[in-house]
């Protein structure tokens, strides 16, 4: 199909291919079956997408972890593709526009009709796989580094899974920040990708005790920020790794959720910070999507953070892409494709 074809206005109901979850479980739960889409609604755009993110939080929503609005649901929270019909209200977005998207359920289809408030329009100097792959990660990037704790010219960072897809971002970014990056991997592979994406130190936590490591590199200083993805296997740890006054910040539980623990700890560590925020929240106000989106794509178009796209799967295969991600066998971003 080409691009003008594309850009005609879809009318009615239209059957397209799809991934649905209909109760939770494994990968094997991922079914690859035909459905029926409508047009888009209020405030709606309609997207024929070109490649999908695949992220953790897509395995939270696949098992249960996360809850979904209801049974069966199509996962997927990014996107990007060219947009084949507009909703009433609608008026920064047109059929042909090359889009990008985050935040919204649905994803995983060769269609999907998302609210124009997590749309934002891709360059043209970006391809859609890489549109995929950076939307919901490299924001979650800029709000940990930007917002959560702002990262400066000098600071000492640890970056747990490093080398995994918002991993990479995070080192990258920071490291053109100026920030003296830490990073923690598992294999000898890994920390070879690390250290070419930025980082100044890299830790296997496999065959190191990674507080004691960050304590020596420190001078037993600590960091001034850690930021962690792992969750359970790594929250102890971590807080060792802070100076007085320092952040621990959580996005993820990749190893399980961290325990629950007595706020004295944090005055026994040092009298730290703690804190998990979700990227929804920092995406509530449509000026705050455009203003993350703009800053992560200077940073991207500039050649300081690049995207990788390690992985690329065909949407129908999105169960083995959820079994290597969930065995921890991949790095950087994986992508699910769509040829039309």
């Amino acid at each position: 199909m080409n691009l003008k074809e594309e850009m005609q206005p879809a009318t009615g109901t239209t059957t397209i291919k799809a991934v649905r979850v209909h109760q939770h479980g494994g990968p094997a739960v991922l079914t690859y079956e035909e459905i029926a889409i409508g047009q888009p609604g209020r405030g709606e755009v309609r997207i024929r997408n070109k490649a999908v993110g695949l992220n953790f939080v897509d395995i939270y929503f696949r098992n249960g972890d996360y809850t979904p609005p209801a049974l069966p649901f199509i996962p997927g929270n990014e996107g990007a593709g060219i947009v084949v019909a507009v909703g009433e209200d609608v008026k920064d977005f047109a059929p042909g526009d090359r889009v990008a998207y985050v935040m919204t359920l649905g994803a995983y289809a060769e269609e999907s009709l998302v609210p124009a408030h997590y749309l934002v329009h891709l360059p043209d100097t970006i391809d859609f796989e890489t549109g995929a792959a950076m939307l919901l990660k490299g924001l979650t990037a800029q709000y940990l580094l930007r917002r959560t704790f702002k990262v400066e010219a000098g600071h000492t960072i640890l970056i747990h899974a490093a080398a995994g897809g918002v991993g990479l971002i995070l080192t990258q970014w920071a490291k053109h920040l100026g920030a003296i990056v830490i990073g923690t991997v598992g294999s000898p592979e890994k920390a070879e990708i690390a250290l070419k994406n930025g980082c100044d130190y890299v830790i296997d936590y496999r065959k190191e005790d990674f507080a004691k490591r960050v304590k020596e590199i420190t001078n037993g200083e600590g960091c001034h920020v850690v930021y962690d993805g792992i969750g359970k296997a790594t929250f102890s740890g971590s807080l060792d790794c802070l100076r007085p006054f320092g952040y621990f910040v959580s996005y993820g539980s990749a190893s399980g959720a961290i325990e629950k623990f007595d706020i004295m700890t944090l005055m026994q560590k040092g009298s730290v910070f703690a804190t998990w925020q979700l990227l929804f929240d920092h995406l509530r106000k449509r000026e705050d999507v455009l203003a993350m989106s703009k800053e992560l794509f200077e940073v991207v178009t500039s050649g300081a953070v690049k995207i990788p796209v390690h992985n690329r799967l065909p949407l129908s295969e999105a169960a083995e892409a959820h079994r290597r991600l969930e065995a921890r066998e991949t790095t950087g971003a994986t992508v699910l494709v769509l040829w039309h």
